[in-house]
């Protein structure tokens, strides 16, 4: 059994490095590499009882469906822009509004306190980290898949912490992906301001 947790999360860390690059670049694959990668971290999470995690890697390949469509509808208007000689950008990019920020926040303070209730009582790994990661990276991945570049942000200090909590349950294969996926989002927040366009769609 021990050979089978590892290599599926061998498997977690090679379609996470796919699915990141991906992301950087924008391309639309990385939602299907999305898939695979959060079912095989969602088994990798549950063997170790890290039920948040667990649960958010379920939570992504939900969103994975929506950010395709998201991101199509997005991409649409930047060729359209780019066609009419608009814009040279390849990133589609969308402001980020006042009343997201706050609601986000508020959904931050409120479900993270919650849910570090719930994983105290069922008994869960580092439960604190776990919660409070676990609503961080929901955020993220929101603001992902509306292609507000301050989700490179939070994904930078969630990745850190993640990376934290998984040398504390001593899945190091996990924490290696994780530790990757600091030092690509920095270069992805850098990428998508630099190469991105606002667009309305």
């Amino acid at each position: 059994m021990e050979t089978i947790i590892q290599a599926i999360e061998i498997f977690a860390l090679v379609t996470g490095v796919i699915y990141i690059v991906l992301e950087v670049l924008q391309k639309n694959l990385m939602w299907f590499f999305g898939i695979a990668m959060g079912l095989s971290c969602a088994f990798s999470f549950g063997v170790q009882q890290v039920w948040a995690q667990m649960i958010l890697n379920l939570y992504y390949v939900g969103m994975s469906v929506w950010g395709i469509i998201q991101w199509r509808k997005a991409a649409s208007q930047l060729h359209t822009d780019r066609a009419a000689g608009k814009t040279d950008a390849t990133i589609h990019l969308r402001k980020l509004d006042t009343r997201t920020a706050l609601w986000s926040l508020v959904v931050f303070v409120v479900a993270s306190a919650a849910l570090i209730v719930a994983l105290r009582l069922l008994g869960g790994n580092e439960s604190n980290l776990d919660a409070v990661v676990a609503v961080m990276c929901a955020i993220a991945m929101f603001w992902l898949a509306r292609s507000y570049p301050q989700q490179w942000l939070i994904w930078i200090l969630a990745d850190t912490l993640l990376t934290i909590l998984c040398l504390r349950t001593r899945m190091y294969w996990m924490a290696g992906l994780y530790g990757a996926y600091v030092v690509i989002a920095i270069y992805g927040w850098f990428h998508w301001m630099r190469r991105g366009e606002y667009v309305s769609a």
